[in-house]
């Protein structure tokens, strides 16, 4: 293959993704290898940053495969932003009561800096108007308090650099310890052209983060996709498979890459509301185990219960709002796996793709359509039975990680309430499967209502948005679940527009 290329490396919450691309923006090839996830405890999810790193490098050792090394002048990471902790010698550190130094991420969807982050919100400090009120565990000054206040002797005092997973990329790519501006404005509170605020980290009892010039967090940063460095190190290089000195971009969250990504593309021809409309006119929905809302303006707009607004931390120039569900993908693999008909589901749709293996998702599409064949839509289908959809809290706009799931149904063969409180983890306190709700069509109505819930969170965060002055007329979705065709139409039913999939299987628009 001829030409200039670029790798792109993403790492998602159980998987590391790489692509080739061409200087025109072609994707040739991609490969994709899993990652672990341990759940120690309710709400503690850990990962370790060297598997992360290993995998990393295999991907894309795997892409550039038949690439001269000289055609790829460029690489750039994303991935979600999960803490890493590392010691003066930039060894692991371990994050849970086990010790284990390889787990030393505390991952972004662990909850157990619930009550710290609370008191960070009881707190009231000026920096909580940026994330729309209330500090949430899934950011990272709750997780370093828990850190501090639980595990001072095996990991804090050990601790001497603390890293959001992009960074941690981009600094094991080059050595550099600059932050991208994307963390830390969207995670660690910064905000430039201040900085770091002080006056915070002493209020939250976290005021040793300000020896030597916040060195432990990061006291250099970048505007995302900047050059760092001198480019690839030498050892990095030989893992990776490139040249020492190609060039290596500052990092980005990985919901924050895919929204770059739809928010900026080229929609002529499409006939779509926002054709011809500033990017502002636009939502990112990146949905895949978790969904992230990503709305820009030209001036700084506050939502009461959504992150932001941050400057600069996803489009230069221009001020970010996200908002987000904190269980997406992930809630729908729990009601659908935890089914009483779940098997069956396995065998029918394996009996009728033997040789490809038809996704269950697909074949519960097909068979919600048969189904309504005799109604006006499959959104009635759901009329009987309702999910609350926050089995792992509220990110926005309630802001609320306390919540809990529910499903309800009216007709007798669903004549029941339950709730489950973080009924996502491996063990939750009761089994999903209603009573009586044993055949393939409960089971059908069950992923339907989720999916529905879902919808209509994501057009409860449309409507803070539009209230605080955001003027959204089109929704891009991207991510894993942006290839079911049934969770984009119902969004597109619950927000007012049209579903449209994208060609590529990447991204659709609503």
């Amino acid at each position: 293959m001829a030409g200039v290329y670029y790798v792109g490396v993403d790492v998602g919450t159980s998987s590391v993704r790489a692509a080739l691309v061409t200087g025109g923006g072609l994707v040739r090839t991609t490969a994709e290898e899993p990652i672990s996830v341990w759940e120690p405890k309710a709400d503690h999810y850990v990962q370790s940053s060297c598997e992360i790193w290993e995998r990393c490098c295999s991907v894309v050792k795997e892409v550039v495969r038949g690439v001269e090394r000289a055609q790829v002048r460029g690489i750039g990471f994303d991935a979600t932003c999960s803490l890493v902790v590392l010691d003066q010698r930039f060894q692991p550190v371990p994050v849970g009561r086990d010790g284990d130094p390889q787990r030393n991420v505390v991952m972004w969807m662990d909850h157990r800096a619930a009550e710290q982050a609370a008191r960070i919100t009881r707190s009231g400090h000026r920096v909580l108007s940026r994330v729309g009120g209330v500090m949430s565990p899934e950011m990272q000054p709750p997780k370093l308090l828990w850190l501090k206040e639980n595990l001072k002797e095996s990991c804090w005092n050990k601790a001497a650099h603390f890293f959001d997973l992009p960074d941690f990329l981009s600094w094991k790519a080059t050595g550099s310890l600059t932050r991208s501006l994307c963390t830390l404005v969207c995670k660690w509170t910064y905000c430039p052209p201040e900085g770091w605020d002080v006056s915070f980290w002493t209020a939250v009892g976290l005021e040793d983060l300000l020896e030597n010039n916040f060195s432990k967090i990061g006291s250099q940063t970048s505007p995302p996709g900047s050059p760092l460095g001198d480019g690839l190190t030498q050892e990095a290089a030989a893992d990776l498979g490139l040249d020492p000195g190609t060039a290596v971009g500052a990092s980005l969250i990985d919901a924050h890459a895919g929204g770059l990504g739809v928010i900026g593309a080229d929609v002529r021809g499409h006939h779509l509301p926002c054709e011809g409309q500033p990017v502002s006119s636009r939502m990112a929905v990146i949905c895949g185990t978790s969904s992230c809302h990503m709305a820009v303006s030209e001036r700084p707009l506050f939502v009461p219960g959504v992150w932001g607004p941050y400057l600069s931390a996803m489009v230069p120039g221009l001020w970010l709002n996200e908002g987000g569900q904190s269980a997406t993908g992930r809630l729908i693999d729990h009601m659908v796996k935890g089914h009483a008909a779940y098997s069956r589901l396995q065998e029918q749709a394996q009996q009728r793709s033997p040789f490809t293996g038809e996704n269950v998702y697909s074949y519960l599409n097909n068979h919600l359509s048969l189904m309504a064949s005799s109604c006006s839509a499959v959104d009635l289908l759901g009329s009987s039975l309702h999910v609350w959809p926050d089995f792992h809290g509220n990110r926005s706009p309630l802001a609320d990680p306390t919540l809990k799931g529910m499903v309800r149904g009216h007709e007798s063969r669903f004549d029941v309430t339950y709730d489950v409180k973080r009924s996502t983890d491996s063990q939750p306190q009761r089994v999903i499967g209603l009573p009586l709700s044993q055949t393939l069509e409960d089971l059908a109505l069950l992923y339907l209502a989720t999916v529905q819930a879902l919808a209509l969170g994501t057009l409860h965060i449309l409507e803070a948005l539009r209230e605080a002055g955001h003027d959204v007329r089109t929704l891009f979705l991207c991510g894993g679940l942006s290839k079911n065709s049934l969770f984009v139409q119902i969004h597109a039913n619950a927000t007012g527009g049209d579903g449209e999939d994208g060609e590529s299987g990447e991204s659709c628009s609503a």
